[in-house]
């Protein structure tokens, strides 16, 4: 019963930030469009803008609220949302939930698979350098992971984009399904093969922290006391590894893989732009660009509550792998 209520309130306090973080993200957000240069009639309009006259763009501010001050548009805003009603597109012409769910599917599958193939490379490169440490092969994948993290993720899209979509011709340079085909003609193998370069690029840029996070955790295991008792009765190599180390160190990588959301959707927008993929990420640049404030807003509390539900995983896993947390004060 005590660990049920132990439960019940760490989800209740993480609801409870949860709400507040939505509500500030939100806020920062709003006041960050008002001082943007970008002007959403404009936007709106488009390139027929020296055409329309200033009746007609006084009705267009009229038709968006664009006239009211920013005090009176935010509360008109959370006053929608509270019922549900996200807005209406400025450059899509569309709910912002629709957009967001018709994009938000093709943003998981790319991230899903991203972080999938991201934490299996990252967890195997780790353990190699670990078990080979101070070898050649211990520095090459050191040395790898390094550059990874200091590597732009554009610079490595706009790389692979060459190599394999200009260069080599083996993958489609961008798009989330083939240009000019009919949507009920599209397979699954097609959109497979869009999703390949921008899944390849966040995979990559995400091997880094897990594999020298891995391989350090893995060190410090092969240093202790029980394993150097193991060694003296004969234990090596993967039998050593998976008798001794797998369990200490797959937990702590699993875990820090949860907590990696927020770098996997950062990642997502750049790589999304570069390939034209069809994402969240792409639609937030987009909105950003163009001042469509109801569509930004959106977005920005879907990535707020995806990055923390990831953060939030993490510490669940944390509670159940080490029952000493359960004692500290939440928070």
């Amino acid at each position: 019963m005590e660990d049920r209520m132990g439960w019940a309130r760490f989800v209740g306090f993480k609801m409870l930030r949860l709400l507040s973080l939505l509500a500030g993200v939100s806020v920062v957000s709003f006041i960050l469009m008002q001082f943007s240069p970008v002007d959403p009639v404009e936007a709106y309009i488009g390139g027929d803008m020296i055409r329309v006259s200033a009746e007609q763009r006084s009705l267009i501010e009229e038709r968006w609220g664009l006239n009211d001050s920013p005090v009176e548009r935010l509360f008109s805003w959370g006053q929608a949302l509270v019922q549900g009603d996200l807005g209406t597109s400025m450059i899509y012409r569309q709910p912002v939930a629709d957009i967001i769910q018709e994009r938000f599917m093709n943003s998981v599958a790319l991230m899903a698979v991203a972080w999938v193939l991201s934490g299996l490379i990252g967890f195997g490169l780790g353990v190699a350098a670990a078990m080979r440490r101070d070898s050649r092969l211990d520095r090459l994948i050191c040395w790898y992971c390094y550059t990874l993290a200091s590597t732009p993720v554009f610079w490595i899209a706009l790389l692979l984009l060459m190599v394999f979509g200009v260069w080599l011709g083996w993958l489609p340079i961008g798009l989330g399904v083939p240009a000019g085909m009919a949507a009920d003609q599209v397979t699954w193998g097609d959109r497979a093969m869009h999703m390949i370069l921008p899944a390849l690029t966040l995979s990559l840029t995400g091997v880094a922290a897990i594999a020298l996070h891995t391989r350090q955790k893995l060190v410090d295991v092969l240093d202790s006391d029980y394993i150097l008792f193991a060694r003296a009765r004969g234990e090596r190599g993967l039998q050593l590894f998976r008798r001794h180390g797998f369990r200490h160190v797959v937990l702590p990588a699993l875990t820090l893989q949860f907590a990696s959301f927020s770098e996997l959707f950062g990642g997502a927008v750049l790589a999304e732009q570069v390939f034209s993929y069809p994402g969240l990420g792409q639609a937030t640049v987009q909105a950003g660009l163009r001042g469509d404030v109801p569509l930004l807003l959106g977005l920005v509390l879907c990535s707020a509550i995806f990055v923390f539900t990831g953060n939030m995983l993490a510490d669940i896993l944390y509670r159940i792998i080490d029952p000493r947390m359960k004692e500290e004060a939440i928070g």
